[in-house]
């Protein structure tokens, strides 16, 4: 079979976006991980189908797969491509500023901006509450009393024999954020994978490894079933989180990626964190798998 194909990227983090407006499309674990491959396939962190969402409110639905091929449940970077794929297709009336997405963990409200074209540039995503239960992240860690509700927050020590201090937050999908001196110069790809597969994550966890300076967090992140990339969207919203509940910073705040910046605010009158960043379209094209 042959599919047309765009690739978008959000602060790095890259995209093939595939239309399946009419839900016939379906691809193996394989040929999502083949897909993916950066020597092989187009190459992507992930591949999201854009298909037909059965909630009047939504434009669409965002059916997200991570680059190993393994469904994923939720991202930041990815729905900001997913919103620019719409706009600039005509799934969504430009013209409104604002529509809804459909995703696995429930719609998401998006507000956008348009260049002097009529194209999309940026939007911010109210990426909803931020998760602290344990059971709810999941992970077996015990929670902690906090202003904040009952927070999972434990002292690990990786293989290589640094002590670090993870802090979880669910975004949709589980993150376990650790702060550290210079996260440039962190063994992120050794002690990542470590992290991820710990066993106190029963289905494995994102990992962020970051530094604050005043309302400035730094960060690397290595993502569940694709490794490090250049940015996360939920994980910047994750550690933003992190950073204002143990005292590192206010509720708003840049994180920089390797791959771009992203401003997080989570507010305090509804409770919900919102992610602002671009979106940009690299290239088309068509595969055969």
């Amino acid at each position: 079979m042959k599919y047309e194909f765009e690739k978008l990227h959000g602060a790095g983090n890259d995209f093939v976006m595939i239309e399946d407006m009419q839900d016939k499309i379906t691809l193996s674990q394989q040929q999502i991980a083949r897909i993916c491959d950066r020597h092989f396939g187009v190459g992507a962190d992930g591949v999201i189908i854009v298909k037909p969402s059965e909630k009047d409110e939504c434009a669409a639905y965002m059916d997200y797969y991570n680059s190993d091929g393994t469904k994923a449940q939720m991202c930041g970077n990815g729905i900001r491509c997913f919103a620019k794929f719409l706009i600039d297709h005509g799934i969504v009336e430009r013209e409104n500023g604002v529509f809804i997405a459909d995703t696995p963990v429930g719609p998401k409200p998006i507000t956008f901006e348009l260049d002097d074209e009529g194209y999309f540039i940026r939007a911010t995503v109210d990426m909803g509450l931020p998760i602290f239960e344990p059971e709810k992240i999941p992970t077996t860690i015990s929670g902690q009393q906090t202003e904040f509700g009952c927070v999972a927050s434990t002292t690990v020590l990786p293989a290589y024999g640094d002590e670090l201090i993870l802090t979880c937050v669910s975004m949709g999908n589980p993150h376990a954020v650790a702060f550290v001196d210079n996260p440039n110069t962190y063994p992120v790809e050794t002690v990542g994978p470590e992290i991820e597969t710990y066993s106190v994550f029963p289905e494995f966890t994102n990992v962020e490894f970051a530094h604050v300076v005043g309302d400035v967090i730094e960060m690397r992140v290595w993502e569940r079933g694709c490794g490090e990339t250049l940015a996360c969207g939920t994980g910047a919203c994750a550690t933003a989180v992190a950073a204002h509940i143990t005292g590192r910073a206010g509720r708003k705040v840049q994180v920089k990626l390797r791959g771009g910046v992203l401003d997080i605010e989570w507010k305090a009158d509804d409770g919900h964190v919102y992610l602002t960043g671009p979106a940009v379209t690299s290239f088309q094209g068509r595969f055969e798998i």
